[in-house]
């Protein structure tokens, strides 16, 4: 099985082209870092016709996610790269709807991240934060922080995601207002761990920063692997940023 390993901000996923549906052991096995390829997840691209693709995401634990925002990316680079799309722009139908994408021949790549709602869930107080709920399609809890650079996200992350508020987990974010355009942002992401980048993690806190007004509409979101450039329009929200294939080999 042909395989290509693709990165976003450091946010790394093996990519097949489908269709396929692989077993949970298998993506655990493939995403393992010392025993597989390693990776922060698994993405299937399956054509569906010109300019549109279908998108599935498993987390790295082998378990099915909604939807993966630096994997979006990589799905509209690969499509391009595999001859799927012509590209510039093409659709990719998700499990949260078909999202236009825009793969340029170099630079970042454009994508809608999907709309964002704040969740049924109360805010509430976990290991000493607090957090509120919404969603991008997928869910999320964000805290604002003084400092996310001194969260210790390894230990909170677990806690916050496993606690029977979310019976479907959740991704954890970190976020601390640098100023009207710019988050840092620290995420656990559910079946990952902390990753270098994450993307609808991005929307989701730069959405709720919105809501708050505590940013404008457009924002840069500093992860530990590097910017991710958000825009509000409405409930919808936009991205922009590096998607990359990194090689190819097989399995």
């Amino acid at each position: 099985m042909d395989f290509v390993k693709m990165e976003g901000l450091g946010n790394d996923f093996v990519v097949l082209r489908g269709p396929a549906s692989p077993a949970a052991a298998d993506v655990a096995a493939w995403c393992d870092r010392r025993r597989g390829i390693g990776a922060d997840g698994l993405l299937v691209v399956t054509s569906l016709g010109a300019d549109r693709v279908r998108m599935e995401y498993w987390n790295a634990d082998g378990s099915p996610a909604e939807m993966c925002g630096n994997g979006l990316r990589c799905v509209g680079r690969f499509a391009v790269l595999e001859g799927l799309a012509s590209g510039p722009g093409l659709l990719v139908e998700t499990p949260v709807g078909e999202l236009p994408v825009t793969v340029p021949a170099e630079g970042p790549v454009r994508a809608l991240v999907g709309r964002f709602a704040e969740a049924p869930v109360a805010p509430l107080d976990l290991a000493g934060y607090h957090l509120e709920s919404v969603t991008v399609g997928n869910p999320h809890a964000v805290a604002f922080v003084d400092d996310c650079y001194s969260v210790p996200v390894a230990a909170v992350g677990p806690i916050v995601a496993g606690d029977p508020h979310f019976p479907q987990r959740t991704n954890v974010g970190f976020a601390t207002v640098v100023s009207s355009q710019r988050l840092d942002l620290r995420v656990w992401e559910r079946g990952a761990g902390e990753t270098l980048a994450c993307g609808t993690g991005a929307a989701a806190a730069a959405g709720l920063a919105h809501r708050r007004g505590l940013t404008g509409p457009r924002v840069t979101v500093m992860l530990p692997g590097g910017p991710l450039e958000i825009e509000i329009e409405g409930d919808r929200v936009w991205m922009e940023g590096p998607a990359r294939a990194v090689f190819r080999g097989s399995m």
